[in-house]
């Protein structure tokens, strides 16, 4: 009898769709997460990563796709045709996503991957695998500006049928604030990642900064690998993950995640976002984006103004000392209104 044909992870995802909903979150040492990553977070916390491991942490909708690719081409020599041998989700599997059967999860895909490995995880920074501290693995993290991270993940969670109901814009502000989202508080995210960036060797960089000069931020994270590559290679690396060729690119695209499990009728996967109140690429907003963040109350206005700040003030420059300083004072007048809210 011959064995069965392996289905290819779109195939795996069609054949799961049925079973695919909006799964409910459940608390892992305070952060929410989904049932099914609760259900086995501890073989997620025992994963042993291999030493030449990268790991690519961020919030969710905060570059996380881009910083894979970016990170892919790199270790290919800029090959875009190596970067084309499946989607993003197989080449750098996502460590602690349990989907529903036949769907591979993030450590049975890791499994079938020989190192060096790109990691994606959500994790914020305490729940990470101590195992890629003790290798001492290269973790990369990306950062965003609250405004628009808040707005990306609206719009991802009103066409990921798998996340759960976003609802009202307004309503969603508030359990992003509390940091009642999945993978729970963007604050705390941020915080806690850029406290541990250098006792834990994290390379911190920023989506804007990606935006500004993305063949700067491409050598810097070449340069944290100790590599070294022509400036041939960094300009057609920089060109392959362009918001435009990468958003062309079906293996980047996340065309292979099918309807209705990505309802792109609804936004697409990559929505490019000009600013906080929703802009796409051709200037149009959305109006009930807009009319929400017009309405919110001064209070929940001025948290999102100083939680921006960290990134605005604090955090932007990292090699500037005096920053540093007025990220701790400004975190500080933040969390104490967080936490009063």
């Amino acid at each position: 009898m011959s064995e069965e044909k392996e289905l290819s992870y779109k195939e795996s995802i069609v054949k799961a769709r049925d079973h695919m909903l909006r799964f409910p979150l459940v608390p892992v040492k305070g952060v929410p997460l989904m049932n099914l990553i609760a259900n086995v977070f501890d073989s997620i916390s025992a994963f042993r990563p291999d030493p030449s491991d990268i790991l690519v942490a961020t919030y969710p909708k905060a570059g996380t796709t881009w910083t894979q690719e970016i990170l892919d081409l790199l270790l290919h020599n800029g090959n875009a045709e190596a970067c084309k041998r499946a989607p993003t989700p197989v080449r750098s599997p996502f460590l602690e996503i349990v989907p529903p059967p036949p769907i591979p999860s993030g450590l049975e895909l890791l499994e079938k991957t020989d190192p060096p490995r790109i990691i994606k995880t959500h994790l914020p920074v305490q729940l990470v695998p101590a195992g890629f501290w003790e290798e001492k693995c290269k973790v990369i993290y990306c950062a965003r500006n609250a405004k628009d991270n808040l707005v990306s993940y609206y719009f991802f969670d009103l066409m990921n049928q798998t996340q759960p109901e976003p609802g009202p814009f307004d309503g969603y502000i508030h359990k992003f604030m509390q940091g009642k989202l999945a993978w729970g508080s963007w604050y705390d995210h941020v915080k806690d990642y850029w406290a541990a960036r250098e006792k834990k060797n994290i390379l911190f960089i920023f989506y804007e900064d990606m935006k500004e000069n993305p063949r700067r931020e491409v050598e810097r994270i070449m340069r944290y690998l100790n590599m070294s590559l022509s400036d041939e290679v960094i300009n057609r690396i920089v060109d392959l993950t362009s918001f435009k060729n990468m958003k062309e690119n079906p293996m980047s695209n996340y065309s292979c995640v099918p309807m209705p499990v990505f309802d792109e009728t609804i936004s697409p996967f990559m929505r490019k976002v000009t600013s906080f109140i929703g802009c796409d690429q051709d200037g149009q907003g959305h109006g009930h984006g807009r009319s929400s963040l017009k309405d919110l109350t001064v209070k929940s206005s001025k948290v999102l103004v100083l939680i921006t700040a960290l990134h605005e003030m604090g955090l932007h420059r990292p090699e500037e000392r005096v920053r540093t300083i007025e990220f701790q004072e400004k975190h500080q007048e933040t969390n104490t209104m967080i936490t009063s809210w």
